[in-house]
Protein backbone atom coordinates (compact mmCIF):
# COMPACT_ATOMS: atom_id res chain seq x y z
CA UNK A 1 0.00 0.00 0.00
CA UNK A 2 2.55 2.21 0.92
CA UNK A 3 4.70 1.65 -2.42
CA UNK A 4 1.32 2.54 -4.60
CA UNK A 5 1.08 5.78 -2.69
CA UNK A 6 4.60 6.61 -3.41
CA UNK A 7 4.27 5.97 -6.73
CA UNK A 8 1.19 7.50 -7.10
CA UNK A 9 3.15 10.98 -5.43
CA UNK A 10 6.17 10.64 -8.37
CA UNK A 11 3.49 11.02 -11.29
CA UNK A 12 3.90 6.90 -11.82
CA UNK A 13 0.36 5.76 -12.48
CA UNK A 14 -0.73 2.03 -11.41
CA UNK A 15 -2.06 0.52 -15.63
CA UNK A 16 -5.30 -0.50 -15.42
CA UNK A 17 -6.34 -4.14 -15.01
CA UNK A 18 -7.72 -5.66 -18.46
CA UNK A 19 -9.60 -8.75 -18.70
CA UNK A 20 -7.67 -11.38 -20.80
CA UNK A 21 -11.07 -13.54 -20.50
CA UNK A 22 -13.70 -12.65 -23.44
CA UNK A 23 -17.03 -12.49 -22.87
CA UNK A 24 -18.33 -15.27 -24.80
CA UNK A 25 -16.03 -17.48 -22.83
CA UNK A 26 -17.24 -16.13 -19.88
CA UNK A 27 -21.01 -16.44 -21.15
CA UNK A 28 -20.09 -20.44 -22.08
CA UNK A 29 -18.32 -20.98 -18.36
CA UNK A 30 -22.01 -19.76 -16.92
CA UNK A 31 -23.97 -21.75 -19.73
CA UNK A 32 -22.66 -25.18 -19.04
CA UNK A 33 -22.40 -24.67 -15.13
CA UNK A 34 -26.37 -24.64 -15.84
CA UNK A 35 -26.47 -27.98 -17.83
CA UNK A 36 -23.82 -29.51 -15.95
CA UNK A 37 -24.59 -31.38 -12.76
CA UNK A 38 -23.43 -29.31 -10.32
CA UNK A 39 -25.08 -27.80 -7.14
CA UNK A 40 -22.70 -24.49 -6.70
CA UNK A 41 -20.88 -22.52 -8.68
CA UNK A 42 -17.79 -22.70 -6.73
CA UNK A 43 -17.00 -26.01 -6.83
CA UNK A 44 -18.38 -26.29 -10.75
CA UNK A 45 -15.04 -23.62 -11.13
CA UNK A 46 -12.26 -24.58 -9.32
CA UNK A 47 -13.42 -28.41 -9.35
CA UNK A 48 -13.97 -28.89 -12.94
CA UNK A 49 -12.77 -26.08 -14.82
CA UNK A 50 -9.84 -24.82 -13.61
CA UNK A 51 -9.08 -28.71 -13.84
CA UNK A 52 -10.24 -30.44 -16.83
CA UNK A 53 -10.66 -26.83 -19.27
CA UNK A 54 -7.72 -25.30 -18.83
CA UNK A 55 -6.38 -25.53 -22.32
CA UNK A 56 -9.59 -24.60 -24.00
CA UNK A 57 -9.21 -21.31 -21.70
CA UNK A 58 -5.68 -20.39 -22.08
CA UNK A 59 -6.26 -16.51 -19.74
CA UNK A 60 -8.71 -17.99 -16.89
CA UNK A 61 -9.14 -16.13 -13.94
CA UNK A 62 -9.33 -16.69 -10.74
CA UNK A 63 -12.48 -17.97 -8.89
CA UNK A 64 -12.72 -14.54 -7.42
CA UNK A 65 -11.72 -12.57 -10.47
CA UNK A 66 -14.42 -14.34 -12.69
CA UNK A 67 -16.98 -13.74 -9.80
CA UNK A 68 -16.03 -10.18 -10.53
CA UNK A 69 -15.83 -10.11 -14.31
CA UNK A 70 -19.30 -12.16 -14.98
CA UNK A 71 -20.94 -8.44 -14.53
CA UNK A 72 -19.98 -7.92 -17.97
CA UNK A 73 -21.59 -10.95 -19.27
CA UNK A 74 -24.78 -10.41 -17.89
CA UNK A 75 -26.66 -8.30 -20.86
CA UNK A 76 -25.52 -10.68 -23.59
CA UNK A 77 -26.24 -13.24 -21.47
CA UNK A 78 -29.83 -12.05 -20.89
CA UNK A 79 -30.12 -11.63 -25.15
CA UNK A 80 -29.13 -15.00 -25.29
CA UNK A 81 -32.21 -16.89 -22.90
CA UNK A 82 -34.46 -14.20 -24.57
CA UNK A 83 -33.82 -15.21 -28.14
CA UNK A 84 -35.15 -19.20 -27.12
CA UNK A 85 -38.82 -18.87 -27.94
CA UNK A 86 -40.67 -22.14 -26.56
CA UNK A 87 -42.82 -23.27 -28.03
CA UNK A 88 -46.72 -22.93 -27.46
CA UNK A 89 -48.70 -25.65 -27.06
CA UNK A 90 -51.60 -24.98 -24.80
CA UNK A 91 -50.63 -26.94 -21.41
CA UNK A 92 -48.70 -24.52 -18.66
CA UNK A 93 -47.44 -25.30 -15.05
CA UNK A 94 -46.96 -22.30 -12.95
CA UNK A 95 -45.75 -22.40 -9.81
CA UNK A 96 -43.37 -19.87 -7.19
CA UNK A 97 -39.97 -20.24 -5.17
CA UNK A 98 -38.93 -18.23 -2.19
CA UNK A 99 -35.90 -16.39 -2.89
CA UNK A 100 -34.79 -15.98 0.58
CA UNK A 101 -32.22 -13.12 1.22
CA UNK A 102 -31.14 -13.81 4.80
CA UNK A 103 -32.76 -16.03 7.60
CA UNK A 104 -35.86 -14.65 9.16
CA UNK A 105 -34.62 -13.66 12.64
CA UNK A 106 -31.99 -11.26 10.90
CA UNK A 107 -34.39 -9.51 8.89
CA UNK A 108 -34.12 -6.30 10.87
CA UNK A 109 -30.38 -6.03 10.21
CA UNK A 110 -30.19 -6.98 6.68
CA UNK A 111 -28.89 -3.79 4.35
CA UNK A 112 -28.59 -5.07 1.26
CA UNK A 113 -32.38 -5.43 -0.09
CA UNK A 114 -33.25 -3.12 2.97
CA UNK A 115 -36.51 -1.13 0.95
CA UNK A 116 -37.00 -3.90 -1.47
CA UNK A 117 -37.30 -7.62 -0.02
CA UNK A 118 -40.24 -8.15 2.27
CA UNK A 119 -41.48 -10.67 4.84
CA UNK A 120 -43.56 -12.97 3.36
CA UNK A 121 -45.03 -16.76 4.31
CA UNK A 122 -45.26 -20.06 2.04
CA UNK A 123 -46.34 -23.26 2.93
CA UNK A 124 -43.23 -24.43 5.05
CA UNK A 125 -43.22 -20.80 6.88
CA UNK A 126 -41.96 -17.66 6.91
CA UNK A 127 -39.64 -16.08 5.21
CA UNK A 128 -37.73 -12.38 3.90
CA UNK A 129 -36.62 -12.18 0.46
CA UNK A 130 -38.11 -12.43 -2.89
CA UNK A 131 -40.65 -14.81 -4.84
CA UNK A 132 -39.68 -16.50 -7.99
CA UNK A 133 -42.86 -17.56 -10.19
CA UNK A 134 -42.37 -19.63 -13.26
CA UNK A 135 -44.64 -20.92 -15.88
CA UNK A 136 -43.54 -23.54 -18.32
CA UNK A 137 -44.96 -25.51 -21.11
CA UNK A 138 -45.13 -29.48 -21.31
CA UNK A 139 -41.77 -29.92 -22.26
CA UNK A 140 -39.81 -27.89 -19.82
CA UNK A 141 -39.24 -25.09 -21.26
CA UNK A 142 -39.29 -21.70 -19.47
CA UNK A 143 -42.27 -19.39 -20.82
CA UNK A 144 -42.43 -16.30 -18.63
CA UNK A 145 -40.95 -15.58 -15.37
CA UNK A 146 -41.67 -12.47 -12.71
CA UNK A 147 -39.79 -11.68 -9.69
CA UNK A 148 -41.78 -9.89 -6.68
CA UNK A 149 -41.24 -8.85 -3.42
CA UNK A 150 -42.25 -12.12 -0.47
CA UNK A 151 -45.15 -10.19 0.70
CA UNK A 152 -47.39 -9.49 -2.51
CA UNK A 153 -50.07 -12.41 -2.97
CA UNK A 154 -49.33 -15.19 -5.65
CA UNK A 155 -52.48 -14.29 -7.82
CA UNK A 156 -51.14 -10.61 -8.28
CA UNK A 157 -48.72 -11.54 -10.93
CA UNK A 158 -50.87 -14.53 -12.63
CA UNK A 159 -52.64 -12.15 -15.07
CA UNK A 160 -49.43 -10.36 -16.37
CA UNK A 161 -47.61 -13.85 -16.60
CA UNK A 162 -50.17 -15.71 -18.29
CA UNK A 163 -50.99 -12.67 -20.94
CA UNK A 164 -50.84 -14.25 -24.00
CA UNK A 165 -51.14 -18.18 -23.16
CA UNK A 166 -53.99 -20.02 -24.77
CA UNK A 167 -54.66 -23.57 -23.44
CA UNK A 168 -54.58 -24.85 -19.93
CA UNK A 169 -52.80 -22.73 -16.89
CA UNK A 170 -51.94 -25.80 -13.99
CA UNK A 171 -50.73 -23.98 -10.74
CA UNK A 172 -51.56 -25.31 -6.84
CA UNK A 173 -54.33 -23.93 -4.49
CA UNK A 174 -52.50 -20.52 -3.69
CA UNK A 175 -52.74 -19.35 -7.43
CA UNK A 176 -56.82 -20.04 -7.36
CA UNK A 177 -59.37 -16.82 -7.36
CA UNK A 178 -62.63 -16.17 -7.67
CA UNK A 179 -61.96 -13.22 -10.21
CA UNK A 180 -59.64 -15.34 -12.31
CA UNK A 181 -61.47 -18.30 -12.66
CA UNK A 182 -64.80 -15.90 -14.42
CA UNK A 183 -62.46 -14.48 -16.33
CA UNK A 184 -60.81 -17.98 -17.71
CA UNK A 185 -64.66 -18.95 -17.67
CA UNK A 186 -65.56 -15.85 -20.29
CA UNK A 187 -68.22 -15.09 -17.68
Amino acid sequence: MFAIKKLQENGVRQKPWTCKLSISEILTILIYFHQSRYRDFKTYYTKHIQKHYFSEFPNLLSYSRFIEQQYYALLPLYFYLQSFTPSLRGIYFVDSTPLRVCHIKREKQHKVFKNTAAKGKTSLGWFYGFKLHLIINDKGELVNLKLITGNTDDRAPLKELAKGLNGKLFGDKGYISAELTEELLGK
